[in-house]
Protein backbone atom coordinates (compact mmCIF):
# COMPACT_ATOMS: atom_id res chain seq x y z
CA UNK A 1 0.00 0.00 0.00
CA UNK A 2 1.60 3.22 -1.15
CA UNK A 3 0.81 6.65 0.99
CA UNK A 4 0.96 10.74 0.47
CA UNK A 5 2.78 12.19 2.83
CA UNK A 6 1.90 15.76 3.68
CA UNK A 7 3.93 18.21 2.27
CA UNK A 8 3.85 20.26 5.59
CA UNK A 9 7.85 20.21 6.33
CA UNK A 10 6.50 21.18 10.28
CA UNK A 11 4.51 17.20 10.03
CA UNK A 12 7.48 15.84 8.03
CA UNK A 13 10.10 17.00 10.55
CA UNK A 14 7.94 15.75 13.34
CA UNK A 15 7.18 12.24 11.98
CA UNK A 16 11.30 11.95 11.46
CA UNK A 17 11.84 12.95 15.20
CA UNK A 18 9.24 10.47 16.31
CA UNK A 19 10.61 7.95 14.24
CA UNK A 20 13.79 8.39 15.54
CA UNK A 21 12.68 7.41 19.03
CA UNK A 22 13.43 3.98 19.65
CA UNK A 23 10.94 1.24 19.10
CA UNK A 24 9.49 1.24 22.98
CA UNK A 25 9.55 4.84 23.00
CA UNK A 26 7.29 5.83 19.58
CA UNK A 27 5.03 3.23 21.32
CA UNK A 28 4.87 5.74 24.93
CA UNK A 29 4.42 8.62 22.60
CA UNK A 30 1.59 7.08 20.77
CA UNK A 31 -0.02 5.82 24.04
CA UNK A 32 0.33 9.67 25.77
CA UNK A 33 -0.81 11.80 22.83
CA UNK A 34 -3.81 9.42 23.38
CA UNK A 35 -4.57 9.92 26.81
CA UNK A 36 -3.89 13.50 26.68
CA UNK A 37 -5.72 13.91 23.28
CA UNK A 38 -7.74 11.04 22.95
CA UNK A 39 -11.14 12.87 22.95
CA UNK A 40 -9.97 15.45 20.32
CA UNK A 41 -8.61 12.47 18.01
CA UNK A 42 -11.83 10.11 18.78
CA UNK A 43 -13.94 12.57 15.99
CA UNK A 44 -11.34 12.33 13.28
CA UNK A 45 -10.09 8.49 13.38
CA UNK A 46 -13.46 6.16 13.46
CA UNK A 47 -15.65 8.96 11.04
CA UNK A 48 -12.91 9.84 8.52
CA UNK A 49 -12.16 6.26 8.05
CA UNK A 50 -12.69 5.42 4.10
CA UNK A 51 -13.10 1.67 4.90
CA UNK A 52 -15.60 0.14 7.11
CA UNK A 53 -14.51 0.49 10.28
CA UNK A 54 -15.13 -3.46 10.91
CA UNK A 55 -11.26 -4.00 9.06
CA UNK A 56 -9.77 -2.13 11.64
CA UNK A 57 -11.86 -3.65 14.35
CA UNK A 58 -11.11 -7.50 13.07
CA UNK A 59 -7.32 -6.68 12.91
CA UNK A 60 -7.44 -5.37 16.45
CA UNK A 61 -10.03 -8.44 18.09
CA UNK A 62 -6.28 -10.49 16.04
CA UNK A 63 -4.19 -8.59 18.60
CA UNK A 64 -6.44 -8.55 21.22
CA UNK A 65 -7.16 -11.81 21.50
CA UNK A 66 -2.86 -11.85 22.17
CA UNK A 67 -1.29 -12.80 25.59
CA UNK A 68 0.17 -9.22 26.55
CA UNK A 69 3.68 -10.35 25.36
CA UNK A 70 2.67 -10.82 21.75
CA UNK A 71 0.82 -7.82 21.89
CA UNK A 72 3.92 -6.06 22.75
CA UNK A 73 5.89 -7.55 20.11
CA UNK A 74 3.27 -7.05 17.33
CA UNK A 75 3.07 -3.94 17.51
CA UNK A 76 7.41 -3.37 18.37
CA UNK A 77 7.10 -5.59 14.81
CA UNK A 78 4.45 -3.41 13.35
CA UNK A 79 7.15 -0.43 14.10
CA UNK A 80 10.43 -2.30 12.76
CA UNK A 81 8.28 -3.21 9.95
CA UNK A 82 9.16 -7.11 10.76
CA UNK A 83 7.49 -9.67 8.31
CA UNK A 84 4.72 -11.34 9.94
CA UNK A 85 0.92 -11.83 8.72
CA UNK A 86 -0.48 -8.92 11.28
CA UNK A 87 2.15 -6.58 9.39
CA UNK A 88 1.12 -7.44 6.28
CA UNK A 89 -2.78 -7.54 6.44
CA UNK A 90 -1.62 -3.66 8.37
CA UNK A 91 0.00 -2.69 5.60
CA UNK A 92 -2.97 -3.47 3.03
CA UNK A 93 -5.27 -0.98 5.09
CA UNK A 94 -5.59 2.41 4.31
CA UNK A 95 -4.05 5.17 6.02
CA UNK A 96 -6.80 6.22 8.05
CA UNK A 97 -8.20 2.70 8.65
CA UNK A 98 -4.48 2.32 10.09
CA UNK A 99 -4.66 5.49 12.38
CA UNK A 100 -8.27 3.83 13.87
CA UNK A 101 -6.69 0.62 14.07
CA UNK A 102 -3.77 2.41 16.70
CA UNK A 103 -6.38 4.41 18.21
CA UNK A 104 -8.25 1.27 18.66
CA UNK A 105 -4.97 -0.19 20.05
CA UNK A 106 -4.84 2.87 22.69
CA UNK A 107 -8.72 2.29 23.68
CA UNK A 108 -7.43 -1.25 24.52
CA UNK A 109 -4.45 -0.22 26.12
CA UNK A 110 -7.08 2.11 28.26
CA UNK A 111 -9.50 -0.76 29.02
CA UNK A 112 -6.95 -3.58 29.74
CA UNK A 113 -7.32 -5.94 27.09
CA UNK A 114 -4.03 -4.59 25.35
CA UNK A 115 -0.58 -4.33 26.93
CA UNK A 116 -0.81 -0.55 29.13
CA UNK A 117 2.23 1.37 29.20
CA UNK A 118 3.57 0.29 33.08
CA UNK A 119 1.78 3.19 35.08
CA UNK A 120 5.88 4.59 36.17
CA UNK A 121 7.20 4.62 32.69
CA UNK A 122 7.99 7.74 31.63
CA UNK A 123 9.00 9.74 28.45
CA UNK A 124 12.66 10.20 27.20
CA UNK A 125 13.19 14.23 26.84
CA UNK A 126 13.08 14.12 23.01
CA UNK A 127 10.14 12.05 23.16
CA UNK A 128 8.16 14.76 25.72
CA UNK A 129 9.81 17.31 23.60
CA UNK A 130 8.07 15.47 20.91
CA UNK A 131 4.78 15.62 22.67
CA UNK A 132 4.85 19.33 23.73
CA UNK A 133 4.98 19.98 20.09
CA UNK A 134 2.65 18.20 18.38
CA UNK A 135 0.28 19.05 20.99
CA UNK A 136 1.01 23.16 19.72
CA UNK A 137 0.24 22.18 16.11
CA UNK A 138 -3.38 22.74 15.11
CA UNK A 139 -6.28 19.70 14.80
CA UNK A 140 -5.67 19.16 10.94
CA UNK A 141 -1.69 18.92 11.48
CA UNK A 142 -2.02 16.29 14.12
CA UNK A 143 -4.25 14.35 12.56
CA UNK A 144 -1.99 14.70 9.50
CA UNK A 145 0.96 13.89 11.24
CA UNK A 146 -0.39 10.97 12.61
CA UNK A 147 -1.57 9.09 9.14
CA UNK A 148 2.12 10.48 8.39
CA UNK A 149 3.60 7.70 10.89
CA UNK A 150 1.21 5.02 11.21
CA UNK A 151 1.10 4.85 7.16
CA UNK A 152 4.48 3.49 6.29
CA UNK A 153 4.36 0.72 9.30
CA UNK A 154 4.10 -3.05 8.73
CA UNK A 155 5.07 -4.58 5.64
CA UNK A 156 4.29 -4.76 2.32
CA UNK A 157 2.32 -8.46 1.40
CA UNK A 158 5.35 -10.48 -0.85
CA UNK A 159 4.35 -11.61 -4.54
CA UNK A 160 2.46 -15.10 -3.75
CA UNK A 161 2.38 -14.55 -0.08
CA UNK A 162 -0.70 -15.49 1.59
CA UNK A 163 -2.31 -13.21 3.82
Amino acid sequence: MTYTQTSDPTIREHVQAWQKLDVDQQLALFWFIYKEMGSSITPAAPGASTVSPDIAEGLFNQVQELSHEEQLKVQRDLIQKVDSVISREYSSLSDTTKLLFWYRLAQGMDSGSVIPVPPEYQLSPEAKTLLNKIQQLAFEQQIALFRDYVAPLGTEPKAGAEI
